[in-house]
């Protein structure tokens, strides 16, 4: 029988997202019909040709629109005790947090006009991606029309503010988390939260889309690759320190940061400041096509977070056959196993992160069986076709 679920998103089409698209993408071809709901319409973007196999299966919230109004009323005339206290329990719930509060004003205010739709459309189950807006979106939907709804948290959206998160949970059919660290995090928080409520599937990528070369990468010069969004929690200030450090040891060595964000004139500052401009490169937001390529003539990635999930920019490296130098925090070295598929660096240390970016540099006999690993293990432990099938049987049992 083919269900019919509604995904919640925080925005769409979205580079930084690509891992929810390849998921809506491999749940298609198991017989799930999916419509999306992003919060935000993402306009102007760099999108990815996979976007327009799902185009047609997109419903975008009109923010003005009388229609919204009228929505309201249709909720309010037909269950207004339900209506009254749901509002009163997402205003009064995230009132410790400004932040938290402006937003679920506005996903407050689309949320009737989602709620119909969703309802209208035959919609079984409703799936949201991050633990914040997009679940309080569903929450308020569940309460709304009655259909049961299920989320995935991945890394900031539980780590630094929880802010109704244990409504959201006790609520919810299920929760599903990307790694272990994540399980045991929820767990040591909300005890009172049975065990089985938490799965764990990890974000899964298809290794046939990278191209692995069996030769050594490592010609003339040091290819160093980062892949994350220009924001403080992805701690670029410490790969650039540790290029200034390279410089001065005469490595020869180019680094390309992939990705865009709020931090990107800081970052350009700093690598002016540290006379790095010709050998540290902001590449900008790239379609994945071109960021697979890149990947294919680099010779290390490079993850300095301050904060992660398992992050999918290592997994797509490893799958090309790239050792991976990362921070050792939260679920990152369930996918990094130091020595093994990677070299693990304390966070926020730029000399430890020079010193690993040598030790590769030195040993290309290590830099090339550390990829051989990384690619046997995301082959096996992170396959966008297994992970998929796992989060498919869990909504068929928790329907």
């Amino acid at each position: 029988m083919k269900k019919k679920i509604a995904y919640i998103i925080s925005r769409f089409p979205t580079v930084s997202e690509t891992f929810i698209l390849y998921e809506i993408i491999e749940l298609g071809k198991l017989g799930v019909d999916i419509e999306i709901y992003p919060l935000i319409h993402q306009r102007g973007s760099i999108t990815h040709p996979e976007v327009e196999t799902v185009a047609s299966r997109v419903r975008y919230s009109k923010y003005f629109s009388f229609t919204i109004v009228r929505d309201h009323f249709f909720w309010l005339r037909k269950k207004t005790k339900i209506y009254i206290k749901t509002f009163f329990q997402v205003f009064t719930k995230n009132l410790r947090s400004l932040k938290f509060l402006i937003r679920a004003v506005v996903v407050m205010f689309l949320s009737a006009q989602v709620a119909r739709k969703i309802e209208e459309s035959g919609v079984e189950f409703i799936h949201a991606h991050w633990a914040t807006h997009p679940t309080l979106m569903a929450y308020i939907v569940s309460s709304f029309t009655g259909i049961p709804y299920s989320f995935t948290a991945h890394s900031s959206d539980i780590y630094f503010n929880q802010t109704m998160l244990g409504e959201k949970i006790h609520q919810s059919r299920f929760v599903v988390t990307v790694s272990e660290y994540n399980r045991t995090f929820l767990q040591n928080i909300y005890p009172d939260i049975p065990q089985k409520k938490i799965k764990v599937i990890h974000c899964g990528i298809a290794p046939s889309l990278f191209q692995v070369e069996s030769a050594q990468r490592l010609s003339r010069t040091y290819n160093v690759i980062c892949v994350a969004r220009l924001e403080h929690i992805k701690g670029h200030r410490y790969l650039i320190e540790a290029c200034a450090q390279l410089k001065t040891r005469n490595v020869d060595f180019r680094c390309f940061l992939i990705g865009d964000g709020e931090l990107h004139s800081q970052i350009q500052k700093q690598i002016s400041r540290l006379n790095l401009d010709p050998l540290v490169k902001i590449m900008g937001f790239q379609p994945h096509q071109q960021v697979l390529e890149l990947l294919a003539q680099a010779d290390v990635l490079v993850l300095p977070s301050l904060s992660e999930g398992i992050p999918v920019a290592a997994m797509e490296a490893m799958a090309a056959g790239l050792p991976v130098v990362a921070s050792n925090i939260t679920g990152v070295p369930e996918l990094v196993v130091d020595s093994i598929t990677g070299l693990l660096v304390p966070k926020q240390n730029s000399e430890a992160l020079t010193e690993a970016l040598l030790k590769l540099y030195n040993e290309p006999e290590l830099r090339m069986r550390l990829g051989r690993n990384g690619l046997a293990k995301v082959s096996k432990e992170y396959n966008l076709q297994r992970s998929a099938e796992m989060l498919y049987d869990v909504f068929l049992k928790e329907w």
